[in-house]
């Protein structure tokens, strides 16, 4: 097959983009310029799409013997990515940005662009086994449990499935630091990108205010609705949040408080005991299945809730495109906005992507 190997820079990607290689495949680079005004150099892990990166990748390709290019991507990024984050935050919501990149810029907006150059598919680097059952895809957990990615990538559809490879999918990432190594690869000790991307210093809440300004509010009490204390704007507040909520006074019981929910219009953060996080039902909507496969009456799966986390066992009842999701126990930090992926178990490890939904509200 002809085969696109989107590389970062990082070591997942130069080993996904040579497998693709040994596999006989036509395999041509290609790098993701996704900011405007990248930086020169990474700080540690933090931050990705630098010049730095740009270049690592190039030398990647060269060691294999392939052609490189560089994409410019950065308009539709911010479009996409960028502002869909700020828009969700404002609107007291949690986003997982990386879920959006994989959905609207490497398998829609790069996977356009390749199919209309005639490619076959797109290789990643992402943790995350595909298989083929009835001539339908389906999307899995990868080997390597700690790496697992499947749940960043349950957003996509059965026609991008069907044009997507992850080489690295059987794969442990020790395995894969020594096998770049071996095949002489630069970025074989290079430390992996993690955060979000586009905020490289970490500080989520000084980028969101550069962006939406102050929104004063007050911090009130869930239970007695006593105000304790005012903010700049709930897009500096995600449900869960334990520190920096800017409260002088402790909680009478002397025990720390958690961010219940939040009130974009009122300008309100509710706080609480920990004891008030805990979620039984997820209510979810935009409903995605990934293997074509809606599910038609309520189905026992496993469901998770965060990139690392936040897993439980549950009962998943599906309307259309909206589903409620009741947990055989609850969980804590679920956030609207969030996404909930809902898994096949599979005894021997590997479990399979049913379906995912935007989470619209908890109970």
């Amino acid at each position: 097959m002809r085969v696109l190997a989107a590389m970062s820079g990082g070591v997942d990607s130069a080993v996904a983009a040579a497998r693709a290689v040994d596999a006989g495949h036509d395999v041509v680079g290609v790098h993701l310029a996704l900011s405007a005004k990248p930086g020169t150099l990474r700080t540690g892990s933090r931050g990705c799409c630098t010049i730095e990166d740009s270049h690592d990748a190039r030398r990647a390709a060269d060691i294999l013997g392939i052609p490189f290019y560089i994409w410019d991507f950065a308009e539709r990024f911010t479009e996409e990515v960028v502002e869909t984050f700020v828009g969700e935050y404002a609107a007291g919501r949690t986003p997982n940005p990386c879920v959006t990149c994989n959905e609207k810029i490497k398998f829609e907006a790069l996977l356009e662009k390749a199919m209309a150059l005639g490619f076959d598919a797109v290789a990643t680097g992402h943790y995350a086994r595909l298989s083929v059952v009835d001539g339908v895809p389906e999307l899995r957990r990868s080997a390597d449990s700690g790496k697992d990615q499947s749940y960043v990538l349950a957003s996509l559809t059965p026609d991008q499935l069907s044009h997507a490879m992850f080489p690295l999918g059987d794969s442990w990432k020790t395995d894969v630091r020594t096998e770049a190594e071996r095949r002489g690869l630069s970025v074989a000790n290079k430390p992996d990108s993690h955060d979000i991307c586009f905020i490289p210093d970490g500080d989520t809440k000084k980028f969101l205010e550069n962006r939406l300004g102050q929104r004063p509010g007050e911090l009130v009490d869930a239970e007695t609705g006593a105000v304790l204390g005012r903010h700049t704007g709930v897009h500096g507040f995600t449900v869960g949040q334990r520190k920096g909520l800017g409260i002088d006074a402790p909680a009478p019981d002397g025990r720390p408080r958690y961010v219940l929910s939040l009130e974009p219009v009122s300008g309100s953060v509710k706080v609480g005991s920990v004891a008030g996080l805990g979620v039984t039902v997820i209510e979810a909507d935009r409903a995605i299945w990934p293997s074509g496969r809606p599910l038609t009456e309520p189905t026992e799966c496993v469901v998770q809730v965060r990139a690392h986390g936040g897993i439980v066992d549950a009962v998943a009842d599906v309307d259309s495109d909206t589903m409620t999701v009741h947990l055989r126990e609850p969980l804590r930090g679920v956030a609207p906005g969030q996404v909930v992926v809902l898994y096949r178990p599979d005894p021997e490890g590997g479990d399979v992507v049913l379906g995912s939904a935007k989470i619209s509200g908890t109970r």
